[in-house]
């Protein structure tokens, strides 16, 4: 079930924060980033987010994450992540699919590690195409990619 989540809520952002830290370590092994700039990101930080957060829970637990901004008619994936004792359940897709419904926007973009062959796959079986590559001061090859609503 996805529900959006209250991030300033110090003990809702500590699951958040707990969700995008195993996530992440394993994405990090994934794409060989001794040094990975999300598993920087703290609990206040996700407190102080203006984003939106939805959350997956199956039975109690938080399972997966999507953090996302709608500004200008542009919905941005800002995060997406999935606890490693869920992943290959569905739960990315799903909560791609309701962050995508449940807002008004003429394009769509998310960035991700060109080396995350899973994630990209992901967002192409969702209907994104990447548009471009760059190489960020952090030295992770990255990858954007777009869904243009007509």
């Amino acid at each position: 079930m996805v529900v959006q989540l209250e991030n300033a809520v110090p003990s809702v952002a500590e699951k958040i924060y707990n969700v995008f830290q195993s996530a992440y370590k394993v994405e990090a092994l994934l794409i060989k980033a001794s040094h990975f700039p999300p598993l920087s990101r703290m609990q206040h930080d996700i407190v102080r987010s203006n984003a939106l957060f939805y959350g997956f829970y199956c039975e109690s637990t938080l399972a997966g994450v999507i953090e996302i901004k709608v500004k200008n008619k542009c919905l941005s994936i800002e995060s997406l992540t999935v606890h490693p004792s869920y992943f290959k359940k569905g739960i990315a897709g799903k909560l791609i699919a309701h962050a995508l419904k449940s807002h008004t926007y003429n394009k769509a973009v998310v960035e991700t590690a060109v080396a995350n062959t899973p994630a990209i796959n992901l967002y192409k079986k969702h209907g994104f195409s990447e548009y471009k590559q760059w190489l960020p001061a952090h030295g992770i090859l990255k990858t954007a990619m777009l869904l243009e609503l007509n």
